[in-house]
């Protein structure tokens, strides 16, 4: 779908198609969240997998597994909660434990300093500026030599995720392990001074994994691609009961009589929360909807609060745009939330993939989404979503699904099987395998 609606009309066939938002003020009770995390349910077992992929895939796996059977693995990253690498890891280790390759995940640790200095880097390399100061150096360097007195590397292999941890590297010339740096960042136009300062240490990994061939760097070490995946047992996307989808929406003032817009991420700029708002404002004019804006942050993020405060400020309390900031265990709520919901919105300006998106897709939604980073790998324009470009092409795009339902089913059933051929945890599991394969010589 494109915004200029060169093959798309520019207006609707008739004027009966826009509804325009009613000129009466809803009134919303405050939203209920839970305070405390639920019990964790029981983890999914490989066999549970064969109703969505096949017995074949299934056993592909475990031939893959053979030639690693036994062997170590240590994932390391910044955080346990929040984010799409902790939600990733929380299903990778199992299932590979699964296969009998004894997988480990340990989280560094940070004060406030490091942190901020590793936030700076995250939007520095996505292109943003940044002066690297000799103290941001020192504060890097300092919490990374600590981390690496604490933590031991004994394993076959290990897999350093992101630039947070990176400097761990200093403890490879101690073990025989293999390692690999996993950057799930987009890194096609790094400030150079950032990058010119993590390069060494990249350099001195066995191999580096990228989420888009655009992503990839001129580096002295192979590279590899792997598109980061969803696990579609998990609480975040199972299948639901209808009367619960129903509860979570009365729980958060959602009424479902009328369409629903919704955008799930953290509370970061990166994500354009405030754009998103302006667009549905724009949108709003001629279709009547509503907003919902749903996320949270990561341990790992000092700036989430900050940028909620702009959103909430960006909405003026406009009762047809709901912010809920959510804990980290509201995996079922998001769930329900996305399955609600008519059309799904992904306005990133930076993203290294948007497991948003692929959620959105899984679920069968119209989705709409930037056309940065690894999204357009997920929505292929016209086929199985919307790229977007702007504040108005992203407003255009709500309003032409809302008014073309049969377009936008048929959108949702593209993605879906998308998702299943390419981003679920079952073939993200295939890739590690293959590459602990390569690099052990099998």
């Amino acid at each position: 779908m494109e915004e200029t609606g060169r093959s798309i009309p520019a207006q609707p066939e008739s004027p009966g198609h826009f509804q325009a938002k009613p000129a009466q003020v809803r009134e919303r009770r405050k939203p209920s969240i839970s305070e405390t995390p639920p019990l964790a349910p029981p983890p999914p077992q490989l066999a549970d997998y064969e109703s969505i992929i096949g017995k074949s895939q299934l056993d592909e796996l475990r031939f893959l597994a053979g030639a690693v059977r036994g062997k170590t693995v240590k994932m390391v990253n910044s955080t346990a909660l929040g984010g799409g690498v902790a939600e990733m890891l929380n299903r990778l280790v199992p299932l590979l434990g699964e296969l009998e390759v004894k997988a480990g995940w340990e989280v560094i640790t940070g004060g406030n300093d490091f942190f901020e200095v590793t936030k700076g880097f995250h939007n520095a390399l996505h292109g943003g500026e940044y002066t690297l100061t000799q103290q941001a150096r020192d504060v890097f360097m300092l919490h990374t030599e600590q981390n690496r007195q604490r933590m031991s590397f004994e394993e076959d292999f290990v897999v350093i995720h992101d630039p947070q941890p990176a400097g761990l590297i200093a403890s490879k010339p101690d073990h025989s392990a293999r390692w690999v740096w996993r950057c799930h960042i987009d890194l096609s136009n790094p400030n150079a001074e950032v990058w010119r300062f993590l390069q060494p240490m990249v350099e001195r990994y066995d191999s580096a994994v990228f989420s888009s061939p655009a992503f990839a760097r001129q580096l002295a070490i192979p590279q590899a691609l792997f598109y980061p995946c969803i696990d579609p047992l998990s609480e975040k996307n199972k299948e639901l009961d209808e009367s619960y989808i129903q509860e979570v929406c009365d729980n958060f003032g959602v009424d479902r009589s009328r369409p629903i817009v919704t955008q799930i991420s953290r509370f970061d700029r990166l994500k354009d929360p405030v754009g998103v708002i302006q667009a549905c404002k724009m949108a709003q004019k001629y279709v009547d909807f509503q907003l919902v804006l749903a996320g949270g942050s990561a341990a790992d993020d000092p700036e989430g609060a900050v940028v909620l405060r702009e959103v909430m400020e960006a909405a003026d309390e406009d009762p047809d745009i709901i912010i809920l900031d959510l804990p980290p265990w509201s995996a079922l709520e998001i769930n329900a939330l996305q399955r609600a919901s008519t059309i799904i919105v992904q306005k990133s300006l930076k993203e290294g993939f948007g497991l948003t998106v692929t959620e959105g897709l899984w679920k069968g939604k119209p989705t709409i989404a930037s056309a940065v980073g690894g999204i357009p790998a997920q929505v292929i324009d016209k086929l199985t979503g919307g790229l977007v470009h702007s504040v108005e092409g992203c407003a255009y795009q709500i309003r032409y699904l809302l008014t073309h339902p049969d377009f936008a089913l048929q959108l949702g059933r593209n993605g879906r099987e998308h998702v299943k051929e390419n981003f679920l945890m079952t073939t993200n599991v295939r890739r590690w395998l293959l590459l602990f394969r390569i690099l052990s010589g099998a």
